[in-house]
């Protein structure tokens, strides 16, 4: 599994420009409101989903958005989901709860967990993660983000909370 020492070297070595932003642990989106301090960029909430056909889900959407989760359920033909518990976390993404975001899929080497991007946070040029740890946060261009998880040979499917379908797929 990647560290979040092994991802900035290799977003180095790809050329990819990024900012990295070191502060205490942030675990929920009012922690990160309070104490991140002045990052620029769109700002991520990530929700690890689950459902009793042991399907994984992630979905990357802006912080402040309200997420009627049935809704999302139902719309991408998966019944019944709920949170992940930390077994999984670290199982296919590597990482400890607090430390969710799209870039822990390049830990996901067998594909399991279907990828879920708001269709809002592609209106950013910058999107701001956690790298694999809860203890920093990336700034990275957001067209950079999309071709490094798709390089990676994982599918982005675009979703619009406002009518909750997928807009957009890239593979």
């Amino acid at each position: 599994m990647l560290t979040k020492s092994d991802l900035l070297q290799i977003l180095t070595n790809k050329g990819i420009d990024f900012q990295i932003h070191n502060h205490k642990p942030l675990h929920t989106v009012e922690d990160s409101e309070k104490l991140r301090g002045n990052i620029d960029g769109a700002h991520t909430k990530n929700l690890f989903l689950k459902n009793k056909k042991d399907e994984f889900f992630l979905f990357s959407c802006d912080e402040k958005a309200k997420i009627d989760l049935k809704r999302f359920s139902k719309s991408i033909g998966a019944k019944n989901l709920s949170f992940a518990n930390e077994f999984y976390l670290q199982k296919y993404l590597g990482i400890k709860p607090g430390s969710v975001s799209a870039l822990s899929l390049l830990n996901d080497e067998t594909n399991k967990v279907s990828f879920y991007l708001d269709e809002n946070l592609t209106k950013n040029s910058v999107i701001n993660f956690h790298p694999l740890v809860n203890t920093a946060t990336i700034s990275i261009k957001t067209e950079e983000l999309i071709s490094l998880i798709v390089e990676n040979k994982k599918k982005i499917n675009i979703f619009s909370l406002e009518n909750y379908s997928i807009v957009k797929v890239y593979e």
